[in-house]
Order: structure tokens, then sequence, then C-alpha cells
């Protein structure tokens, strides 16, 4: 793959890059860069998460060595999302559902490495880097840099404040030349690009795919059920929940149905050289299929394809992709009731 293809497959279906230029130097300077993400080990799992997951296998595509960073000590900085006790369970339902989404779009799982936080986070070095940091930045700054991801209350913990310290020093110490994360992180990114160098490590790229909204418009979220299809939902709770999917005819705002089909169903059909197939009675026009995002988007606002009858496509098409998550899960149920009790 030359450079041009390399660079375009990081850059598809990104909100942002820091920066363009950076990663192109990157892409001519080195045949195999590091790349990595990180997974704050807190709420289930849900089907935004195939937009990450769909990168990953970009990069692996573009030549990328990977790491899928599982943050178990940040997992617990942010207000204690995950309590202490219950950090090795959640990680290895982590590793178990993740594994399943990586089967489910085709991805080699011995083409990239689960890292666990605690094997380098607990480094003498690390630890001395982080004192390093905190004596350089202030709580504001700090503050400023987590507030799209820490949960911060009236009396925000200590720890709320040191998570994108330790999120920057990630970088150095899993030998990144690329962080990969939503653009809800992009503050504690950029935080992250400022700081290193005061301790005299190189700013990383970082990249940026855009956040999900989920089925009732706002964002996509592990804590609001109403907004998400978990990665474990029967197949009549999937249709149920999709069918009630917030996406009025005609239009794109907020609409987390159509989201996902840019973001995920699409891109894989475009990959697969499939076609998106939704079924119609003769009386409605009879079956259509999409090749591209841009098409189906298109009979989408002229109203020419219904949303009840896109919902009913697209939540055929989440179920077969639900179906490795749920197949890796059977026996192994009693592993979800111990990491969320």
């Amino acid at each position: 793959m030359d450079l041009k293809k390399r660079f375009n497959l990081i850059k598809r279906n990104t909100e942002e890059i820091l920066t363009e230029p950076e990663l192109e130097g990157l892409l001519k300077k080195k045949k195999h860069p590091s790349a990595y993400i990180g997974l704050a080990i807190t709420g289930k799992p849900h089907i935004g998460y195939f937009i990450p997951m769909i990168k990953v296998s970009d990069f692996l595509k573009a030549g990328f060595h990977f790491k899928i960073l599982l943050a178990d000590i940040h997992g617990h900085l942010d207000d204690q999302k995950t309590p202490f006790e219950l950090l090795d369970t959640r990680m290895k339902y982590y590793m178990e559902v993740i594994s399943g989404m990586l089967d489910s779009i085709g991805v080699d799982r011995n083409k990239f490495k689960f890292v666990k936080g605690r094997d380098f986070e607990l480094d003498p070095k690390y630890t001395l880097d982080m004192y390093r940091l905190s004596a350089l930045n202030t709580f504001a700054r700090c503050r400023r840099a987590a507030s799209d991801v820490v949960r911060f209350g009236k009396e925000p913990k200590l720890s709320g404040f040191i998570y994108p310290i330790l999120q920057a020093l990630d970088e150095v110490y899993l030998d990144a030349d690329v962080q990969y994360g939503g653009h809800d992180q992009r503050k504690i990114l950029a935080f992250a690009r400022e700081v290193l160098p005061s301790l005299g490590y190189k700013k990383r790229v970082e990249v940026m795919t855009p956040m999900l909204p989920g089925l009732q418009g706002e964002k996509m979220s592990a804590s609001e059920g109403k907004s998400k299809v978990d990665l474990l939902d029967s197949p009549d709770v999937v249709e149920r929940k999709i069918a009630k999917a917030f996406c009025p005819a005609g239009k794109t705002e907020n609409n987390g149905v159509l989201a996902f089909m840019k973001y995920v169903i699409m891109v894989l059909k475009e990959d697969r050289k499939e076609r998106f197939l939704v079924e119609r009675p003769e009386k409605f026009g009879g079956d259509v299929s999409y090749k591209d995002y841009k098409t189906l988007e298109r009979d989408f606002v002229s109203k020419k394809l219904h949303p009840e009858d896109l919902k009913k496509a697209m939540a055929k098409e989440v179920n077969r992709m639900l179906e490795p998550v749920r197949k890796r899960f059977k026996g192994k149920m009693s592993l979800v009731r111990k990491a969320y009790p």
C-alpha cells in the first residue's frame, strides 16, 4: 500500500488529526509505526465501540503495530466508576467483548496486542515522571484537560486531576507514535502534546473519530440505557431498541441510526464490496440496496427511504454483527454478573 492510501485509510471518517502533516511525515519515515487506543474499563461497551474497532482495523491495514490498552487504573481514577475490587473481572470482560467485536469485523487477533495499565503504570520510572508532570501543571489545567472525560462532582477527587497526566505518559511508555481515541478525548490529547516536551519527550500524533449519537439523539453512553444497544442484547431486544430509535424522516441531525450506518455498517459493506439491502413490500417500492452511504443518505433526506424500513434493515445487520460476540459469551455469563453485579 502506497503512502497516499495509508494516509487516507487512517484519515477516513476521522473528526480531527493533530496534525495531518505530522502523520504524513511519520508514514514517510516508518513502514510500521506504532499506535494504540486506551479503553478505561468502566461501563459495558456498546455498539458505538464498533467505530474504534473499525479504526483499529484501518491502522492494521495501513501497516501499524497496534496495542489496545485496557486502562484499569484509569477506570478507578475516574470518580471510582469501577470499584477497585472489580478491576480484574471487568478487565476480563473487556478483553472478551472487544475480542468478539474484532472477530465480527474480521480482524486477526494475532495482529494486535492487549496491554493492561498496571503492567507498566506502576513502574518506578513512570511514577517518577508522573510526579514531575504533577509539579509542572496546575489543578485548573488538569481539570480543563479532563473535563470532557472525567466525572467531576461538587467536591472532585484528586484522582480525576491525575487522569490526564497518566494518559499523556501512556504514550511514552507504550512507545507509541500515535494515540487514537474519540473526539471527547481531544483536550487530553492536546494536553499530552503540550506537556510531554517539558520532560524531553516528543509530541505524538493524535487521531480522533466522532462520537456516535445515541438512539435517542444524545451521545451514546454506557450509563444511559435508552441511548445504546448493548453488545450482549438478544436479537429481539436489538430490534425493539432500534425500532424505537430517534430517526425523523428526512432529518440527519443527531440521528443515531444514520450515524451508525455512516461510520459502521456502510464502511464494512464498502470494504467487503457488499450492498446494504432494505427489504420493502412492492407497494412501497420493493427492495432497494445501497453500495455507499452517500446514496443512502440522499434517499433518506429526499424521503425515498422511510425510517421504519431503514431501522428494520439496520437491526438485521446489527444482529449479524453481534452474533460472534454472543457466541463468545456462551457459558461465560457468570463473568458478566461478576463484572457488573
